[in-house]
């Protein structure tokens, strides 16, 4: 049987991929593997947030019947980003958290993630352990032993006191705009902002369960673009569908990507000599003008698979507290277990504030290289890095570049297509190369 969980949780299509029988039964087995532990006669507790796509309603009930079917006291949050429900789930002590997103995923999907004691991300033993308990059959408890459910209506508030506590510098004077998606941070962002100090503009925070990330966010950033000039605002920025990323555009509207975004945070904190070993986690997907930068202001870069997950992994193994991805996920440790789009929001806020500088100037302390990514459907993944005849083709391309740019072959972890990354020295010469290797690999490699 194919794996259920990916890199990120159970995905799908609501009601087709993921039903509410499967929700339901996910949770029971969860509530299995998690709920496990010495609590005396205390039974367990998890928490439950979601976004708030309309399948999240259906399949927030049958998660919360499963888990207390299953013996397991629930808390639910209500809309929540995730990184909130990460949060929660450890400063409530409780043995585990349930998110429902897609995230970034267009409305029809959705997705259930799940989060162990302290509010970390599974490990890939525990994600198969839950799926072997899926469908066995076990006894489940009777009468007083049933789990109870409750509503918490703190805890947006209670969020956005953790997230405001995180920043020492007011945010005076700096008129922000934020897309909250239509998704789960559209009250949290705004209110979180305003009590920092910034003057803010709210945008596509109107949720109505079917509009969550259409043509806005992270994922379509022209009406932001639009925004931050129109009203003057000194920045804005966006999140996704669960707030888990972000991105932003300076005051001209210009795009400022996740990368540069952790190369402000880096380099505010290198210079605070708070940046934990000197160091910070990229994957290899960053551009290397990051590379350049963070080398040139004697901070080291360790480069994780695609994938938060992966960067966390490598943050947890070397005790370091910053990474992300140029997707937005940008993980602060120190006060987050997981990426926060509100988080780094606050901080990159912060820093344009106590350094009075234009979020335009601080996005140029790295100069972005022209980067071109081709997907290549329909090829068997597996040859990418054996293929002689791709290889060969990579390694000319190499040498064409030579120190001015990069080439980077990765197979999908969820598709059957090859992304063909390239980075050069000018945008003409990324294209020709990047759609030149990727005729390779669809010659040598379709099925």
């Amino acid at each position: 049987m194919a794996r259920l969980f990916g890199t990120d949780g159970v995905r799908g299509v609501a009601n087709r991929d993921l039903t509410a029988r499967l929700a339901l039964e996910l949770s029971v087995a969860a509530a299995q593997v998690l709920g496990r532990g010495d609590r005396g006669s205390r039974r367990p507790v998890a928490v439950v947030g979601r976004d708030p796509r309309a399948s999240g309603e259906f399949l927030e009930a049958a998660v919360v019947s499963g888990l207390a079917s299953a013996g397991v006291d629930v808390r639910r949050l209500g809309v929540l980003p995730t990184p909130g429900v990460a949060y929660l789930t450890a400063a409530d002590a409780a043995d585990f958290g349930v998110m429902l997103s897609a995230s970034h995923n267009p409305m029809p999907d959705n997705g259930i993630k799940f989060f162990a004691r302290g509010g970390r991300k599974l490990d890939d033993e525990v994600e198969e352990a839950i799926e072997r308990a899926l469908g066995e059959q076990r006894p489940l408890p009777v009468g007083g032993d049933v789990g109870r459910v409750v509503d918490d209506p703190t805890a947006v508030d209670r969020y956005v006191a953790h997230l405001v506590g995180t920043v020492t510098q007011p945010l005076t004077g700096l008129k922000i705009v934020v897309d909250c998606a239509e998704g789960a941070a559209y009250d949290v962002a705004p209110r979180a902002l305003g009590r920092a100090g910034a003057d803010v503009v709210a945008i596509h925070a109107e949720p109505d369960g079917l509009n969550i990330n259409a043509d806005c966010g992270s994922t379509s950033l022209a009406s932001l673009q639009a925004a931050v000039p129109a009203v003057g605002a000194d920045a804005g920025f966006a999140l996704d569908g669960d707030a888990d990323r972000c991105l932003a555009v300076d005051a001209s509207g210009a795009v400022v990507d996740g990368d540069q975004l952790l190369a402000i945070l880096a380099l505010a904190q290198h210079e605070a000599g708070q940046l934990k070993g000197d160091t910070v986690v990229a994957t290899v997907m960053s551009n290397l003008g990051f590379l350049v930068a963070m080398r040139a202001a004697g901070v080291t870069v360790i480069q994780a698979k695609v994938g938060d997950r992966y960067v966390l992994e490598e943050m947890r193994s070397g005790g370091y507290a910053l990474g992300g991805e140029q997707s937005g996920h940008l993980i602060m440790s120190d006060h987050a277990t997981t990426g926060d789009g509100v988080l780094a929001t606050l901080h990159v806020a912060a820093r344009m504030a106590a350094s009075k500088r234009s979020l335009a100037e601080l996005a140029g302390v790295m100069t972005r290289m022209p980067q071109v990514l081709v997907n290549v459907p329909d090829v068997d993944k597996s040859r990418a890095h054996s293929d002689p005849t791709v290889q060969a083709a990579v390694t000319a391309a190499e040498a064409e570049l030579g120190d001015s740019g990069r080439v980077l072959l990765r197979p999908s972890g969820t598709e059957p297509l090859v992304r063909v990354m390239v980075e050069a020295a000018s945008a003409d010469q990324a294209q020709d190369l990047a759609h030149r290797l990727a005729d390779v690999v669809r010659a040598s490699l379709t099925r």
